[in-house]
């Protein structure tokens, strides 16, 4: 049944003011015009809604039982688009992004601040999580962008480069390497280390520079968050290696980052969103301000 916007209109109009006359001069039509309407309308559904005579129009028994439903569609009509106006105006919506903690932790504070400044009826939601999961919940269509390190492999979104970050060694400021000014992975043979867990591209990464530098660690503890590494590290268990992110973190901590030497431990930090889709305005937004936001970092 393709019932049309302008005839729950004019049903209504007619059925509030009871006259042909009043009803056409509020919807600008002739009263021809609005009788030849209002009768396809009653031939389409089937039935007669309105009792007409040359004065006066009454409501059918079904006029009056639709009427209420016909005056909530016309509300709902006029809900549904304005909510719609107000995303592509981004007056009101959600925007669900995520990204893996080392960057939650550093720089998405401000820029989502900035954000917020321009956009203050935008909710948003940050999923931070490793970023495996990052690259899952893009995928997946849970949050439209992320931001990650790049990966070897990231079937189903595309990668926007960011920055260049470097990696530091972490440790206590009672280390025996604490005072050096520059590590590289040779001078971190046999000593106590702390990792991130097996699934994680750090620890990935890590593995494969300790491999290649014929180098092996103690590893004595694992991890799943940079966050606890930071605790562990800071208890005296032993050192790691983060990504340059995450020092004014562990510098909180009262810790010592030291830059690890060598250009092959750098890392591009980039936003993911889907290959296929487009982003919604206020992700369009975020995505913008990203591009254009300074990364500044102490190397």
């Amino acid at each position: 049944m393709n019932i049309s916007h302008r005839q729950l209109c004019i049903f209504v109009e007619l059925a509030n003011s009871r006259s042909f006359a009043d009803a056409a001069s509020r919807l600008h039509l002739s009263q021809p015009a609005l009788s030849i309407a209002i009768k396809k309308f009653e031939e389409t559904i089937g039935g007669k809604l309105l009792s007409r005579s040359t004065r006066m129009v009454e409501l059918t028994p079904e006029g009056k039982t639709f009427l209420p439903i016909a005056k909530r569609l016309l509300n709902d009509w006029d809900v549904a688009f304005d909510d719609l106006h107000n995303l592509f105006s981004m007056q009101r919506g959600k925007l669900t992004i995520a990204s893996m903690p080392s960057f939650a932790n550093s720089f998405l504070p401000d820029i989502l601040i900035q954000f917020h400044q321009a956009n203050a009826n935008i909710n948003i939601a940050v999923m931070d999580v490793v970023m495996e999961r990052v690259i899952e919940a893009v995928r997946e269509d849970r949050a439209e962008l992320g931001i990650i390190f790049e990966a070897e492999k990231m079937d189903g979104v595309d990668f926007i480069s960011l920055f260049n970050d470097n990696f530091v060694v972490v440790m206590n400021k009672q280390h025996p390497l604490s005072s050096h000014r520059l590590i590289d992975w040779p001078t971190l043979d046999q000593q106590n280390f702390v990792a991130m867990n097996r699934d994680s591209s750090i620890r990935s990464w890590c593995d494969s520079a300790l491999l290649n530098a014929r180098t092996s660690v103690n590893i004595v503890a694992e991890a799943s968050q940079l966050a606890t590494v930071g605790q562990l590290v800071n208890s005296g268990l032993g050192l790691s290696v983060i990504p340059a992110l995450c020092r004014q973190q562990m510098q909180i901590k009262g810790l010592v980052c030291v830059p690890l030497a060598g250009q092959e431990n750098t890392k591009r930090v980039g936003m993911i969103r889907r290959s296929r889709g487009t982003l919604s305005v206020p992700a369009q937004y975020l995505f913008n301000l990203l591009q254009e936001y300074s990364f500044k970092r102490d190397d």
